[in-house]
């Protein structure tokens, strides 16, 4: 059983790619880009054994019961769990998803990971690059202007990855306010 270090998850999202999206927020990233917005997504070394995960069933159920048209993994750093990333892919690709990530490595450095390739393989698009907070932009799913939109398929057009929303703000079911997308707070005055 593949185990996952995730963060959290995200059953049903407009704000992270075309479509309804399933998201998955990987738990762990050592890449260190000053003013991410994800900074709690950084906490552990993703190669520790030790960090406390899930199980691929666990996530792969709660897939099943979204209803979701498509599989987005962000982070921390998806790339930095190959193996855990492979196999969510996989289960997403069975179930006709489409699927979609974020990283921040390019999609040069990707290609020369030793599974680097292996994920690229079961991606339709890939956001890539690390944030750059002087270039921000928080727009067609790019955080900053230095980071590109990858189309790996043609399941989609770069105009459907530019129409997604750039935030949307949910009620959980606790009461809790959860907010996504590549732009929630910024030039909004919610900050």
């Amino acid at each position: 059983m593949t185990a996952i270090r995730i963060h959290a998850i995200e059953p049903r999202s407009r704000a992270n790619g075309p479509g309804v999206r399933f998201v998955v927020w990987f738990q762990g990233c050592t890449l260190g880009c000053p003013g991410c917005f994800n900074p709690a997504t950084h906490v552990g070394d993703p190669a520790d054994p030790a960090l406390v995960g899930t199980t691929l069933a666990d996530v792969v159920a709660q897939l099943d019961a979204s209803s979701a048209t498509g599989l987005s993994l962000s982070g921390g750093e998806p790339l930095q769990q190959p193996d855990a990333a492979i196999a969510l892919l996989d289960a997403a690709r069975a179930r006709g998803l489409s699927t979609l990530a974020f990283s921040g490595y390019t999609l040069a450095e990707i290609r020369a990971q030793p599974r680097g390739p292996d994920v690229l393989a079961r991606l339709d698009v890939l956001i890539d690059g690390r944030y750059v907070a002087s270039e921000r932009i928080g727009s067609g799913l790019r955080g900053s202007a230095n980071q590109q939109i990858q189309l790996l398929t043609d399941r989609h057009t770069r105009a459907e990855v530019l129409a997604t929303p750039v935030a949307e703000i949910r009620i959980g079911p606790t009461g809790e306010l959860v907010l996504t997308g590549v732009d929630p707070l910024k030039r909004r005055g919610l900050e």
